[in-house]
């Protein structure tokens, strides 16, 4: 069993403003993801041109955070805020749903795509490559706010985390990170490195994040208020990961027999 590393979640504190760690991982994030689409969108193939990717972090940022909290809304705390609305507000309370956070991002990429004049999964296939470095960044969040932790285990590197009582559990978040942040951005920027079949890269994408998310729930505990749905082990993350594993097969399937079908 490793130590804990106890951090404040709060980064910065200046009188009555204080900064969190979490909210610093998403600015992170997001600037990751902007300074890599500087090179992206100079290449002849891209769907906007370089004087239009300030306004599309803008909505994507936007899609981000309020699809997050959206989603978190209604996948996973929908009674709680029939019960009482103004929950919605609360953010320092935590909530964020990466499935959410998706499909704020792909409504974001459509009011885009017709303000550019392109399609929305062009946008997606462009920008699918950097959405890991935001994912790696909220998953370290998680892990210092020691939140979304997992099962208990007895592997060497498990954590006994605050709040999670006496038992060691292993460090989903940390799985996550590598997973779904690192994993998926090596796979996807080496994959994307040369022209791909139009919405090829957005297949890849929502096919090993399906994966490796419905993997990671096996190690994770489940939202309290929600638990596991079947079976004793089925859990919301590993539902909403499904129909991504069956969209990411669809995308390649067509990308790639549409290819072949121009050849």
């Amino acid at each position: 069993m490793l130590t804990y590393p106890i951090i404040d979640p709060v980064a910065i504190s200046l009188g009555p403003i204080k900064v969190h760690w979490y909210g610093l991982m998403y600015l992170i994030g997001i600037g990751g993801a902007w300074l890599l689409l500087t090179k992206r969108v100079t290449r002849d193939y891209s769907p906007i041109k370089p004087e239009a990717l300030e306004d599309l972090i803008f909505y994507g940022a936007m899609g981000v955070i309020l699809g997050g909290r959206l989603g978190y809304i209604i996948f996973y705390n929908f009674p709680q805020f029939i019960a009482d609305p103004l929950i919605i507000f609360k953010v320092w309370e935590g909530g964020m749903s990466f499935h959410g956070g998706l499909l704020g991002v792909v409504f974001a990429m459509w009011l885009s795509a017709r303000k550019n004049g392109c399609t929305m999964l062009a946008l997606t296939d462009l920008i699918a490559p950097v959405v890991p470095i935001g994912l790696f960044f909220g998953r370290i969040g998680n892990f210092i706010n020691a939140e979304l932790w997992g099962r208990p285990t007895d592997v060497y590197w498990s954590f006994i985390f605050p709040g999670a009582g006496p038992l060691a559990r292993h460090p989903s978040q940390l799985y996550e990170a590598g997973l779904e942040g690192l994993a998926l951005f090596l796979i996807l920027w080496i994959y994307s490195n040369k022209q791909r079949p139009y919405m090829a890269v957005s297949g890849m994408f929502a096919l090993f994040y399906g994966i490796f998310r419905f993997i990671v729930e096996f190690y994770r505990v489940p939202d309290a208020q929600l638990g596991y749905l079947a079976m004793d082990w089925l859990t919301m993350g590993q539902i909403l990961s499904t129909p991504m594993i069956i969209l990411g097969l669809i995308l390649l399937s067509l990308a790639y027999r549409k290819n072949s079908t121009k050849n």
